[in-house]
Formats: structure tokens, C-alpha cells, sequence
């Protein structure tokens, strides 16, 4: 059976039926408060009996059976409620939690329910005021759609929009013990079977030789284990309750720049240690199930929001990093870009036919190829909207073969084709015997004053303080060493940063997110020209440019390519407007295709602590979205769309048949980039984020960035960053290939450096 083939991490929650459901007490909400939440869960997702609610004549019948299951489902069934509320447990930051909790408290009692509902919990018997779940379920429903236009209830929106989403992603993501979800037959949706996919030999893990995985060790177990594995230079300090470990170069990180960095370090005869929170899947361990896949591979389970709820961020952490599960475009750094970098911001690494080069390199180590034999339902869309509209559509060159047709390579490619970090450069460093330590965090870098560096440098790094996050290994590890290099990506390296003591204005700031609005299309199966399901085939094969001042201009505004939408993540991101719409928009699921407007914003956040992100977009990123959104609509009209709409709280959307131009541009006229859930506005929207750059930038000195050309902090001699987080700015485009290209020859640089100096330790 599926879920019991895949890696055990990979199936540890949402399998069966109630394990969790009588775990009420992980949760920390009273019974009162989920009795509110049910209530919320149920209106959310309400059981309905009447099939004749889906009206789509044009499709195949779907068998009534599943059909009449799915409509009758409730969100109030065990155990959504409770997994609901045990994720709003360990994923909400503070502040949303204690609002779902106030709200919660409010509609457990009448006068608060009074005060959140108006006349609706009104009542004909005795106390004649009702708590919310003892109103009815339409009026429940009535009352989720008034908070959710209310302008000055932002904080009321905010905790619906938290319920709403960990609710819906629940329901439609849990599994059973083979793997399904009841839901799944009525809403055309299937997970590739084993036998159709071309497998890495299930027993292969080219990386274990010289990884230790400590969240399978324990204190008497890990001093061998790193023996074992090649570290012999490690002293247990029993006073200070912690190992002591030596080498060359430390690597917290080993994504797209902690990999590239460890692979050229190890090769240039460094003794590199990788350090990653995250743990170690190889493709026989993937499972393509989005919920137990959202909980391994992705920040906080793929349930990741800025601190004002106005950005969904998508973030891997595994070994390998984002490359585990990016959707495989592989972009090189625009020109203009690189021109923008090097001549404004006076970086001359990217102007240096060295960084071109290292754009070759990369390419070439990670299997680029050009061009896609076969494209899916979505890129077929995008294609044939463009192409019909005169517009100029674009192949995206990816880090697999040219046939590789794979909708799930977000959830870790089952098939190994796709060329991550974990399958090239770090099999790189682990044959020039760098040594991986997975499950494991750092928690600060060790600073000792610089008393033989440079006035500038006050501060020397000596290495990186780490703990194990299994329950087994209770000691601690300082790993000391020649070279420290932070690659934990644009999120989490800031953070550290700050917690080891670093000061520069610039860390943490100029956060850049590639905000993106999605466009939807819904494409009946009668349309036999687009073949396929909207999560079938390549992720990204296509992408078209939005430039003004025609197709020929350089300047782009926007970038519209298509995204991996599992039904959770379909379901959670859509807008709700009522429990049927909702139903009726899963029931279309398989043939929806989402457009993804991508904008390089000008416009920046900040990230200072680890988990809380602050971000809003200006108006001149707003309004370049909107071009944007508009643009993928009228390409989804074009390409034969019967229904067309946004993700505007207010459900936002045209029907196609017989619609004329005029129509279709006032309709578009109606469609602009909407303020976040917190605003005053009554229309709002979700942004998502799938790549986070320039929180550590490089600058010329240090009043313009967090580290020097070299990528070397301007306050910590020995402590240098090689990961998205040194871009000067955002890109606009994919981002893997100039991570890779950035880590490659700053670690290059390190690497000369090292062998030019002596040991400090000496």
C-alpha cells in the first residue's frame, strides 16, 4: 500500500482514521472552544443531499455514489476539527492564535455570539440568544460571508482566514491506511500508481555512507555514528553537555546554495561539514500524498503565513533544500538584471564572464535541458491562450529530461529525474567526503573578538552552535571551524544572524518575495483539444512575459506560468463565498487550470525572527500585478475557458460562452491586485511566495548590504552567506540557477581563500 511504502516520516500523520482525534489535549483548546470550531468546520464544509446542486452538463457523469459521499461530507466529521486545531497549535504565529482563540471564546457563549452575529443567532424559544453552534447551519454560513466583508472586523477575517484554510487543507489532504481520501473519486483526482513510474532502486541512498541522521541516534549511539562516518576529531565535554567537532568548513544549509557550496569546497580538499534541519528522502521514499509531503518537506507543513495573513510562503526544508521540491525551472539570470547589479549596485561578480560561466557549470551538473517533448493540461492552456492571442509563449528549460512528465515533483520526484541538490552536488561532497548532520538546527554562531583581523571585522566566527531535534540526542555539538557559511536560505539565515549577536541594518531587511495572484479557468472535458488533468504532466514547461511597450521591449512586468495545486492546496487558496460554491469548485477540480502572475517586486519585507515574516507590496508592484492578472485571464479566455475567475474574497469570476470583447474588458476592468485580509478594503485577496531573496544582500560596503562581494558578513570575519538571501534585489524570474551560479563562485572564492591562509587555530 502507498503510505506504508514511503518513508516513515512521510506518513506519521493524517493515516487512518482517529489516532490524533483523541489527542483533544495537544491541541490546548477547551471543549467550549471546539465546539465553536466544529460549528466554524462545519459551515465551512456542510453536508448537503441534493446532487442535483452540480450543474454541469457538459461533463461525464461522475459516479453518483462518490458524488453522493462527497456532497454529504462535513467538515464537523472526525477528526478535522481536532487536527484543525492541533495544526493552529504549532503553526499559527502568537498573535493568530490568540485571535481564532478569542473568537473562539466569544462564540462559545451567547452575548459573545451576540457580538460577533448580530440578530442572526437570534432565536424564537428561551434564552432566544443562541451560541454559535446552536444556530442553524445557514445561519452559521450567513455569518462566515458577513466577516468575511466586513471592513472593520479585519481581525475577525484574519481568524476565519486561519480556520478557513487549515480546515480545508485538512479535509481534502489526510489520507487512510491506503492511502485515499473519500473525497478524491468525486473530484477526478488520483495518485500515480508505483508501477507507472520509472523508480531509483528503492535500497539506493547515495548520500548515507556519510550522513548521520540524528534524529535516529542517541547521546551513546552519535559519538560512533560520526566515527563511522568520518569525523574522528570530535571531544565529549561532559561539563558543558556537548560534543566538540573539527573541520574545515561549516555549511548550515544544503540547499540550492548550502550544496553547490559543500560540493566545491569538499572537491578543493576542505573537510566540510553540512548541517540541515531537514532530513533525508531519496525518491523511493516519496509518496506524492500532498498532506503527509506538506508536513516534511516544507516550513511549518506548508501552512506558512506573513504576520499580517496576506502571504501563503512556500519554503522547503529537507536535504537538498528547495530543490527537493521546486517545480524544476531552471532560469538563467536576466540580462538586465545582471547589467541592474553590476553597474548600479556596483557588484562586479555579475558582470564577470565568471559568473557566466558558473551559469554554464550549473546547467551542466544539473542536466538543463531546453525543451519539453509533452506538456500538461495547464501548459497546454497557456500555450494555446497565447498562440491564439498572438503572443510570444516560451519553453522553460527545467533540471530534468525532456520527457519528464511529472505533476507531483513538488511533494519530492518519485522518479529521481529531477536533478535537486541531494541527487547531484552533495553526492559531489559526500565522494570528496564532506559529512551531512541531518535532523540538526543551529542555534547561533560562535563569535570571539577579532584581535588579528582587520578594524573593520571586530568579530571573528569560530564555528556554529547545533542541537539535534530527535528526542534521542541530548547533547549539544559545537562544530568548530576554519570557515562558516550560513545557506539556510532567505527565511531563516537573517534570524541566525541576529541571534549571534550581528547588528548590520541590512539583516533581515530588503526581504523580496516574487509575490504571486493566480487566475483560474475552468475547461470542461469536452474540450478534447487540452488533454489531460490540471495535475498531470510537467509543472512549469511554458512561460509567457508581460512587457510594455510591446512584445519586443526588455522591461518585463510580469511573468505567467503555471503552478502544482494538489486538492488541499486547490481547496485552502480558492476563495470562500459559500459551502456549496466550495463543493462545486472541488467537484471541477481536475480540470481547473490556474495561471500564476509572477511580479520581481520592487517593493520589500523583513524577516528578523525566525517564522515571522512582514510584507506588504507598494502600489507600483500592485499595479504591475494587475497587468499581469489581467493578462493571464484573457489567455485563459483564449484558450477556450468556459468560466474565468480570480481569487478575490468575493469569488470573482465571468462566464465565457457567447461573452464579446467589450464584455470581457469591462469584466477585466473589474480586476485589479487586492489589498491583503487586514486591510479596510471589502474585496481582499491571498498572495503566495515561492521565492524569498535579498535578506542578507551583498553591498559594497556596509551601509548597502549584510555582506562583502566575497559574501563575507561585514562584522564577522570567517562567517559568510551563500544563499538567496545575498541577491542585491529580486530576480523576477525562477530563481535556482542564479543561487547556484551566486553559490559556486563565491564558495570558489572561499575555497582560493583557504588555501592561501593558514589555520587560525595554529
Amino acid at each position: 500500500m502507498r503510505s506504508k511504502e514511503c518513508h516513515p516520516l512521510l506518513r506519521e500523520r493524517r493515516l487512518g482514521g482517529g489516532d490524533l482525534s483523541k489527542s483533544s489535549g495537544s491541541h490546548g483548546l477547551s471543549e467550549a472552544e471546539m465546539e465553536s470550531l466544529r460549528g466554524i468546520c462545519e459551515a465551512l464544509i456542510p453536508p448537503l443531499s441534493n446532487l442535483d446542486f452540480f450543474e454541469d452538463k457538459e461533463e461525464p457523469p461522475i459516479p453518483s455514489k462518490a458524488l453522493k459521499l462527497f456532497y454529504s461530507s462535513s467538515g464537523a466529521q472526525t477528526p478535522i476539527p481536532n487536527e484543525s486545531a492541533e495544526i493552529l497549535e504549532k503553526r499559527a504565529i502568537i498573535e493568530g492564535r490568540l485571535v481564532v482563540r478569542m473568537v473562539l471564546m466569544l462564540l462559545a457563549t451567547r452575548l459573545g455570539t451576540l457580538l460577533l452575529c448580530g440578530s442572526l443567532c437570534l432565536g424564537e424559544k428561551w434564552p432566544f440568544v443562541n451560541s454559535f453552534s446552536r444556530m442553524s447551519l445557514e445561519k452559521r454560513e450567513k455569518v462566515l460571508q458577513k466577516w468575511l466583508k466586513h471592513k472593520f472586523l479585519t481581525p475577525i477575517r484574519l481568524a476565519f482566514l486561519y480556520v478557513k484554510v487549515v480546515c480545508l487543507h485538512t479535509f481534502f489532504s489526510r489520507v487512510d491506511e491506503n492511502g485515499e481520501n473519500p473525497s478524491w473519486e468525486a473530484m477526478g483526482y488520483k495518485v500515480e500508481n508505483d508501477e507507472s513510474l520509472p523508480r531509483v532502486p528503492k535500497g539506493r541512498r547515495p548520500l548515507s555512507k556519510r550522513t548521520v541522521e540524528t534524529i535516529y541516534e542517541n547521546d551513546t549511539t552519535l559519538l560512533q555514528s560520526l566515527s563511522q562516518k568520518g569525523l574522528n576529531d570530535v571531544v565529549q565535554d561532559h561539563h558543558q553537555n556537548l560534543y566538540k567537532i573539527r573541520c574545515d568548513v561549516v555549511i548550515v544549509g544544503s540547499g540550492c546554495g548550502g550544496g553547490v557550496a559543500a560540493a566545491v569546497l569538499a572537491s578543493s580538499g576542505q573537510k566540510v561539514v553540512v548541517v540541515e534541519k531537514g532530513n533525508y528522502f531519496t525518491p523511493s521514499d516519496f509518496s506524492s500524498l500532498e498532506g503527509p509531503s506538506s508536513d516534511q518537506l516544507y516550513e511549518y507543513g506548508g501552512t506558512f503565513a506573513s504576520t499580517e495573513g496576506s502571504m501563503a510562503i512556500m519554503a522547503g526544508t529537507a536535504v537538498g533544500g528547495g530543490s527537493v521540491v521546486n517545480w524544476s525551472a531552471s532560469i538563467r539570470t536576466p540580462k538586465w538584471v545582471l547589467k541592474e547589479w553590476s553597474e548600479e549596485c556596483k557588484i562586479a561578480l555579475f558582470g564577470s564572464s565568471e559568473y557566466v560561466s558558473a551559469m554554464d557549470a550549473v546547467c551542466e551538473r544539473i542536466g538543463v535541458t531546453e525543451k519539453c517533448k509533452e506538456e500538461g493540461f495547464q501548459n497546454q492552456v497557456l500555450r494555446k491562450g497565447c498562440e491564439n492571442l498572438g503572443l510570444q509563449v516560451d519553453f522553460v528549460p527545467r533540471n530534468c529530461s525532456e520527457d519528464h512528465y511529472c505533476g507531483s515533483c513538488g511533494y519530492g520526484c518519485r522518479s529521481g529525474n529531477k536533478k535537486g541538490t541531494d541527487s547531484t552536488w552533495l553526492v559531489d561532497a559526500v565522494e570528496n567526503g564532506a559529512v551531512l548532520l541531518t535532523g540538526c538546527k543551529a542555534e547561533r554562531f560562535i563569535m570571539e573578538e577579532n584581535k588579528h583581523g582587520s578594524g573593520r571585522r571586530k568579530k571573528r566566527c569560530v564555528g556554529v552552535m547545533v542541537r539535534s531535534l530527535g528526542n534521542g540526542v541530548k547533547m549539544r555539538l559545537r562544530i568548530e571551524a576554519k570557515v562558516t557559511i550560513s545557506a539556510c536560505g532567505a527565511l531563516c539565515t537573517p534570524p541566525l544572524m541576529i541571534s549571534s549577536g550581528l547588528k548590520n541594518r541590512n539583516i533581515g531587511t530588503n526581504l523580496h518575495l516574487h509575490p504571486v495572484l493566480m487566475a483560474w479557468g475552468y475547461f470542461p472535458e469536452s474540450n478534447s483539444e487540452l488533454r489531460g488533468k490540471s495535475y498531470e504532466g510537467g509543472i512549469i514547461t511554458s512561460v509567457h512575459k508581460v512587457v510594455s511597450g510591446g512584445e519586443s521591449s526588455d522591461e518585463v512586468k510580469a511573468i505567467i506560468e503555471t503552478p502544482a495545486l494538489g486538492p488541499a492546496s486547490f481547496a485552502s487558496l480558492s476563495p470562500w463565498t459559500s459551502g456549496l460554491d466550495m463543493k462545486n469548485r472541488m467537484i471541477r477540480y481536475s480540470r481547473t487550470a490556474h495561471l500564476i502572475t509572477i511580479i520581481r517586486d520592487r517593493g520589500a519585507g523583513e524577516v528578523k525572527i525566525e517564522g515571522r515574516v512582514s510584507y506588504e507590496m507598494d502600489d507600483f508592484d500592485r499595479a504591475n500585478m494587475t497587468v499581469g492578472l489581467r493578462r493571464a485571464l484573457s489567455i485563459l479566455v483564449a484558450a477556450g475557458a468556459v468560466e474565468v475567475g480570480t481569487q478575490r474574497s468575493d469569488g470573482q469570476r465571468i462566464k465565457c460562452k457567447g461573452i464579446s470583447r467589450s464584455e470581457l474588458e469591462e469584466f477585466l476592468e473589474t480586476v485589479y491586485a487586492a489589498k491583503g485580509p487586514m486591510s479596510m478594503a471589502e474585496n481582499w485577496t491571498l498572495y503566495g511566495s515561492a521565492h524569498q531573496l535579498g535578506s542578507c544582500r551583498m553591498g559594497i560596503n556596509e551601509k548597502e548590504g549584510a555582506v562583502d562581494e566575497n559574501g563575507e558578513s561585514w562584522e564577522a570575519e570567517g562567517l559568510f552567506v551563500c544563499d538567496a538571501s545575498v541577491l542585491p534585489s529580486a530576480i523576477g524570474v525562477n530563481p535556482m540557477i542564479t543561487i547556484q551560479s551566486t553559490a559556486y563562485c563565491l564558495s570558489k572564492k572561499i575555497a582560493e581563500s583557504l588555501k592561501r591562509r593558514t589555520d587560525p587555530r595554529s
